[in-house]
């Protein structure tokens, strides 16, 4: 729609005006804010309202956006919102809320497993996809001071004040924020190569390294996401069981459990199974040959899906495992959807 830029100027403020206090808003009100004579704000704002974009929601009152005046501010008006730093601290901090709850599902389920069957136990969460950035802002501090700030694809947000070699004006942060959404965003850490790096230098002019730090930042943002979660709970009751009573059979297999790596690489259920059974020499890992690995998978919702296993000797009691974990397993789902509060109370079942 071709609408004057003093058109646009009084219908952005009157949006915007709206949208904060939800009251009608009258020339007299946009008068001093915008340096215009009430006379002239009353007949662009009839104008606005033969247009469709305002309307009186009665006689005495003043104007308030329609549905298509609100769509002209958000294609054509509307500025684009950077998070202050108030708001990135308060995303950072409930996104690290939900991350110690999903570590204390993870690490209140392994616990109880590994009572119930005294061998150790390990809770496995991770991402279904890859983590990129779906989103930059930059807020300026002062001229040689920058907050880049990076929305993850899993809603986190990771934020680095940066210190500049040299000043930089509000047009250069704007650009910044146009070139690396438009061509850093959606993107796995191995396609943030130099070549990329060097063809947003050129797009935004810069010479002294900005761009370079930026990106370097959003590479080490990728790099430490961590896509899998391991939490083991109990190695030491492996000295419990008569199998490794030879100290040098239970320290290999306590060696291997205690990397996080390895818990990792751990097998998984098919597809149409929610529980494995992995018996001895059925384990890949040499340092499991004597050993079985009984495991259930879970989902968590928000593509978070994970794996609860136990490890122990061949003789286990695999039906009597493979019960507890899977019913487990379920009360850390239902806790996920939020019909349960806590683990489920195993036994209750049972007592009906």
């Amino acid at each position: 729609m071709n609408l004057s830029d003093r058109k646009k100027q009084i219908l952005r403020t009157i949006v915007e005006y709206y949208i904060n206090t939800a009251e009608p808003v009258g020339s007299k009100a946009l008068s001093g804010e915008l340096g215009l004579s009430s006379a002239t704000i009353r007949n662009e704002m009839a104008e606005l309202t033969s247009m469709g974009l305002l309307e009186q929601p009665h006689t005495s009152a003043g104007r308030i956006p329609t549905p298509l005046g609100y769509r002209v501010y958000v294609n054509e008006l509307m500025n684009s919102h950077r998070l202050s730093i108030s708001e990135t601290e308060e995303i950072n901090k409930t996104m690290k809320v939900k991350m110690e709850q999903l570590d204390k599902v993870l690490s209140d389920a392994s616990r109880l497993v590994s009572d119930l069957t005294s061998y150790p136990t390990y809770a496995l969460a991770e991402t279904s996809a890859p983590v990129t950035i779906r989103r930059f802002d930059f807020i300026s501090v002062d001229q040689r001071t920058l907050i880049a700030v990076a929305m993850l694809s899993n809603n986190t947000v990771k934020n680095k004040l940066m210190n500049l070699t040299r000043p930089i004006d509000e047009n250069f942060i704007q650009k910044l924020g146009a070139v690396f959404n438009a061509n850093f965003t959606n993107l796995p850490e191995t396609e943030m190569d130099a070549t990329l790096i060097a063809s947003i230098e050129r797009a935004t002019g810069d010479i002294y390294g900005i761009v370079a730090s930026i990106a370097g930042f959003a590479i080490h943002v990728l790099s430490e996401t961590v896509t899998k979660k391991a939490i083991l709970t109990g190695t030491s009751h492996i000295l419990e069981h008569p199998e490794y009573r030879d100290w040098q059979k239970a320290q290999k297999l306590m060696n291997y459990l205690s990397d996080d790596g390895n818990v990792i690489r751990l097998p998984e259920p098919d597809d149409n199974s929610d529980v494995k059974i992995l018996i001895g020499p059925e384990n890949v890992a040499e340092e499991l040959k004597d050993s079985s690995v009984v495991v259930a998978k879970y989902d968590l919702g928000d593509g978070v899906k994970g794996l609860l296993g136990v490890v122990g000797p061949i003789r286990m009691d695999y039906a009597k495992v493979a019960a507890n974990l899977s019913y487990i397993a379920q009360g850390m789902k239902a806790i996920a959807e939020g019909k349960e509060t806590h683990l489920p109370v195993l036994g209750e079942k049972n007592e009906e």
